[in-house]
């Protein structure tokens, strides 16, 4: 009976009509955002996965990946050849998903889902989706490789800081996740909390200027002119879902021509 005087009240008045017209937009309106929410939340994966291969694209047109011939001693008769790039490219980055890793251990490594049949192998280098040094593959499998993280006793990368140029060595000390140690630099170097610490370019594994993280404070090392200091690296080891293998060109021909001095000395 209480229906039946609703649907009479509802449909002979204009007043009741329209305001029970308000009355089920707004309860229609919350329940399609509700839904929506929801849907959204399930293509969040397919969303992520789209993203990462669209900052792939992108990195591999940064001008960094590229290095032109030197011309100083070439005689350009008619114009500059601009057929392709291609030949010139230096790195190409390649995006991974992260299968597993660890922080908290004194050794850490990170497990990722691609391995040789992807193109991924030995001694490439990892960033995250922020260009943010994470570490360098050591072992790869058909499908899997592992990475040795910055955090890990054994790791060892050149550094630098952006401000001044100083080139370092970067270390664990195996306490405390997500800060790390440059050492190798000279007391008499001005540094400020809070400086840049950068990839210094002196090895095939990383370009140059890639981040690293930034000063968290500096140490004197007793007995010796050098200082210490504290970084607090910039890639976030506890939430790495998805990073970026670089691969050199250039780094083959290179690691040939330095074994080849080796067998010389």
């Amino acid at each position: 009976m209480q229906i039946i005087s609703i649907y009479f009240i509802v449909h002979t008045s204009k007043y009741h009509e329209a305001a029970f017209g308000n009355f089920t937009n707004q309860v229609t309106g919350k329940i399609n955002d509700r839904y929506s929410n929801i849907e959204n939340y399930f293509q969040l994966k397919k969303t992520n996965d789209s993203l990462l291969r669209a900052n792939e694209v992108l990195y591999n047109k940064l001008k960094i990946n590229f290095e032109l011939p030197d011309t100083v001693t070439k005689t350009v008769i008619d114009s500059i050849q601009i057929d392709s790039i291609l030949k010139y490219r230096k790195f190409t980055y390649m995006n991974a998903r992260v299968a597993a890793n660890s922080v908290t251990a004194q050794n850490n490594f990170i497990v990722l889902s691609r391995g040789s049949t992807s193109n991924f192998r030995e001694g490439m280098g990892i960033v995250d989706p922020n260009n943010a040094v994470v570490g360098i593959i050591t072992e790869v499998s058909d499908s899997y490789s592992v990475v040795m993280s910055l955090l890990h006793k054994d790791s060892r990368i050149s550094a630098k800081l952006l401000k001044t140029g100083e080139t370092g060595t970067l270390n664990w000390d195996g306490k405390e996740p997500n800060i790390i140690t440059l050492s190798g630099i000279a007391k008499g170097v001005k540094i400020s909390k809070g400086d840049s610490i950068i990839t210094s370019g002196f090895s095939t594994t990383f370009p140059k200027g890639m981040i690293i993280g930034r000063v968290e404070g500096v140490f004197t090392d007793p007995g010796s002119n050098f200082v210490k200091i504290r970084i607090r690296s910039s890639a976030n080891f506890y939430n790495l879902q998805y990073v970026y293998g670089i691969d050199n060109a250039q780094e083959e021909p290179i690691n040939k021509l330095l074994e080849k001095v080796k067998k010389q000395l």
